[in-house]
């Protein structure tokens, strides 16, 4: 984790300075920002491997700051909330493509456990590339999955990049479409377990598939919730 550079957002100049110290502390270069415009500043002009943001900030929707981000990078971001209760920001900021949530207060340990554990998903989750075009092939709804090649086709016949994560993720579902699959059985099949990786990990990586493969996200027909058991792809599946 040496020479990994965190940013840490946030209005209060006091926690901006513990997040800042304590990671510092710990082999992390650290910058730190009050705003949103400083954020766009520091990550146009330096190489930034995670954010930690508070949503809460003074001047601005801290979920805003969120999904700006998302329109110009895929930077794996750790969200705050002031409070329990809200929880409909932390889905909301989950839902705009932030990796994981913390409320307020928390230890500055538990901090430090889930960026080691998001920055090591991010190594293992780069784009997969291969030139290989043979081995099993999945059909579905227009899209195609080539297993050896790695490749996935959408139905305009482009190609769509997907990180190791959620290549596991599809191949779990295609290998057993119709089917309810647990999050243990995802997280078995991307191999994301990891004893400071947690359930929400699933819900991140099925929440960036769905941008990837339905037209509306917001209500899904191939990645479908089954509500306290997993998650179903429903489309049915060609194998060649």
């Amino acid at each position: 984790m040496a020479e990994k550079h965190i940013l840490a957002v946030d209005d209060d100049p006091t926690m901006r300075e513990l997040i800042a110290d304590y990671l510092s502390n710990h082999g992390f270069r650290v910058s730190t920002a009050a705003e949103g415009r400083e954020v766009a500043s520091i990550v146009d002009e330096d190489l930034v491997d995670l954010i930690v943001l508070d949503l809460k900030l003074a001047e601005e929707d801290g979920l805003q700051v969120v999904n700006e981000l998302r329109t110009r990078s895929n930077l794996p971001i750790i969200v705050i909330t002031g409070h329990w209760r809200e929880e409909i920001d932390r889905i909301v900021g989950l839902e705009l493509g932030a990796d994981d949530y913390l409320t307020k207060p928390f230890n500055l340990r538990e901090l430090l456990a889930r960026v080691r554990a998001i920055l090591r998903r991010a190594e293992m989750d780069r784009p997969v590339q291969s030139s290989d075009d043979g081995g099993t092939r999945y059909r579905f709804a227009g899209w195609e999955l080539s297993l050896r090649a790695r490749r996935l086709t959408s139905p305009a016949g482009k190609p769509v990049a997907l990180t190791m994560g959620e290549f596991g993720l599809l191949s779990a579902f295609l290998r057993a479409p119709q089917q309810v699959l647990s999050r243990e059985q995802l997280l078995a099949a991307t191999h994301l377990h990891d004893e400071e990786v947690y359930d929400r990990s699933i819900d991140v990586q099925i929440l960036r598939l769905r941008r990837k493969l339905e037209t509306d996200p917001s209500a899904p027909e191939l990645i479908k919730t089954e509500r306290g058991v997993g998650y179903v792809f429903a489309a049915p599946v060609q194998v060649s």
